[in-house]
């Protein structure tokens, strides 16, 4: 029986693969020239890898045709103290003899006995690759050698190796080491690729090694230049480093590609920053944002992934929607993303009758906007602590970190201000350059709160080498949320660890803003940054002073729940009361108003 696709494929090459069951191949050799020969002339004329699986005895057990760069690849019976008993043989029609990160990772899960692979092209045997499990410090790994010949390929016995490994799984506690160790690569800016690498740190991976190629023109096959990725799989292999992260958004047939050419697994930028707002979300909301966002990025790219969907796969990229099953389809993501903007429909509609009810109250709102790791959510906190009102003071501060995206969770408190009274003060989501589109459209809900918000600080950290990038990155997502043109403060955060020349720039090239320095994690200036907030909202109250009777406390109660009491006197005819109001609570209470002292 001959597994995998063979639709399309002439029942003659069929016949022929199907004779491979007969071959009696060499116990301690990898396997015949005639099983050599056969699957590589056939998978060179109908352009599919071909794949066999050949047990210690040297019978063949199994036969499978996949597509142009993967093959289906039988499950094994896995036991606890061996290898498989198994070793796989398959070509690689694009001429590449290089391990995929598909090989690498089935020769590791599967504890195949061997893989080999087979480099054809134009009908011709090209080279040969052999892979094989090895022990590094009690942690199960591979070595792997390339560009074999054929007469080294056959020299080698194999037998004696298998049961070298097997004498050491059993002798010792082995453990599968699941840990990422990445290369970074990058052709945009040097910029761009440093904050590669911190957002990869913020997903706990190591990075090895940075890559950098300036191009004009992008490979439409590989991203970067041919030459360029063999130095990669040079160099991922010397690493051993099992994950490639690039500094820009893939294609799906880029990322298959890649992966065959440099045997690790390939993930783009916008991944990764999907992948930390998974592990980060914590509210219902966010969760559903981030897998909404994952889905529809995923959905165009679904034909052309690799490694990201296979169930042999793990680690990052995978968390989510992608590792439920290998062969979610299109409908199956369709439907889902109706479910969950269905959800985020419902969500949507309690923030609005929250925004409502602060509309009602005509309560003044300010956003704390920026990029991440600026330090708005220890602002956020140090202002609260500041100026919170007391039955909130105790409500749980916003996790802070020196880490990108470290909260993603919009949260509003109330502050009490000097002279204007209660605002709301919400913390939203940092912004980065290049964040994924369908991110910003699923946080759109969460960013209303800066839609409809009288004003926005837009927190700078004024240390970073790139602060005037991070601020025209800021200023773009602001223009797409349609908020570029609302009130807006500078507020350059970390003066305390900034050069006078950090700031010098800043004030330079930025000239359309009100600009205030401030150390939120020493708490400097943070009194003139309310005081300089207050100035800029606008003021929707009227001070009015009052003389109630005692036999109208229903407008003294009144007056507590809705209106800010500046003073209160019991006297001889009633109850003196001086009392901010807006114009609804004015109205309802002016037949008792003994004068206004301003409008």
């Amino acid at each position: 029986m001959i597994y995998g696709n063979v639709d399309g494929v002439k029942n003659s090459f069929l016949e022929e693969l199907e004779n491979l069951y007969k071959v009696k191949n060499p116990k301690d050799e990898m396997c015949s020239v005639e099983v050599i020969e056969t699957i590589s002339r056939v998978s060179s004329i109908i352009e599919r890898e071909v794949s066999i699986a050949i047990d210690r005895r040297g019978k063949v057990v199994s036969v499978a045709v996949g597509d142009s760069t993967s093959v289906e690849i039988p499950m094994l019976d896995i036991r606890e103290k061996r290898l498989s008993g198994v070793r796989i043989i398959h070509t690689h029609p694009n001429g590449f003899c290089n391990f995929s990160a598909l090989d690498l990772t089935a020769l590791i899960k599967l504890k195949l006995d061997a893989i080999m692979a087979i480099g054809v092209y134009k009908g011709k045997i090209i080279d040969f690759a052999v892979g094989m499990i090895t022990i590094n410090n009690d942690v199960l790994d591979y070595e792997e050698q390339s560009n074999l010949s054929m007469e080294e390929v056959l020299s080698e016995n194999i037998i004696h190796k298998i049961q070298y490994i097997e004498s050491l799984i059993r002798e010792k506690d082995i453990i599968e080491d699941d840990g990422e160790r990445a290369i970074l690569v990058g052709s945009d800016t040097k910029e761009s690729l440093e904050e590669l690498k911190e957002l990869t740190k913020a997903c706990e991976i190591p990075v090895l090694e940075m890559i950098f190629q300036s191009r004009n023109k992008i490979d439409p096959a590989f991203y970067i230049g041919k030459g360029k990725v063999l130095e990669i799989a040079s160099l991922r292999q010397t690493e051993r480093a099992n994950v490639i992260i690039f500094d820009d958004e893939l294609s799906g047939s880029q990322v298959r590609n890649l992966e065959a050419a440099l045997g690790a697994k390939v993930i783009d930028r916008t991944t990764l920053i999907l992948e930390i707002f998974a592990r980060r979300a914590k509210t219902r909301e966010a969760k559903i944002q981030v897998e909404l966002a994952q889905l529809k990025y995923r959905m165009s790219r679904l034909q052309g992934l690799g490694t990201m969907l296979s169930r042999t796969g793990g680690g990052i990229g995978t968390k989510g929607p992608g590792e439920k099953k290998l062969e979610t389809d299109r409908r199956t993501i369709r439907e889902t993303v109706y479910d969950l903007n269905d959800q985020l429909k419902k969500i949507k509609k309690v923030r609005e009758t929250q925004r409502e009810k602060r509309n009602k109250e005509s309560i003044p709102r300010v956003s704390l906007v920026g990029y991440t790791n600026s330090g708005k959510s220890t602002l956020r906190n140090n202002l609260c602590d500041i100026a919170a009102q007391k039955d909130i003071q105790g409500k749980e501060k916003v996790f802070e970190a020196d880490m990108l995206f470290a909260t993603l969770d919009t949260t509003t408190r109330a502050i009490t201000l000097s002279n204007k009274g209660i605002i709301t003060l919400t913390d939203t989501v940092g912004f980065v350059r290049k964040l994924p589109h369908d991110l910003i459209e699923a946080f759109k809900s969460t960013l209303e709160e800066v839609i409809f918000s009288d004003l926005l600080c837009h927190v700078v950290d004024t240390s970073s080498e790139y602060a005037l990038e991070q601020i025209e990155a800021v200023e773009g997502v602001l223009e797409e949320l349609g908020t570029k043109e609302k009130k807006t403060m500078l507020v350059l955060n970390k003066i305390d660890i900034a050069t006078e020349e950090q700031k010098k720039l800043i004030y330079e090239n930025v000239k359309d803003y009100e600009i205030i320095e401030i150390s939120a994690m020493e708490g400097w200036n943070l009194e003139k940054l309310l005081s300089l907030i207050e100035e800029n909202l606008p003021y929707k109250f009227k001070k009015c002073e009052y003389l109630i009777p005692y036999d109208r406390s229903d407008i003294s109660s009144y007056l507590h729940r809705n209106g800010r009491i500046l003073e209160e006197e019991y006297k001889d005819n009633g109850t003196y009361m001086k009392v901010e109001v807006d114009d609804e609570i004015y109205n309802k209470s002016k037949e008792f108003v003994t004068n206004i002292i301003n409008v």
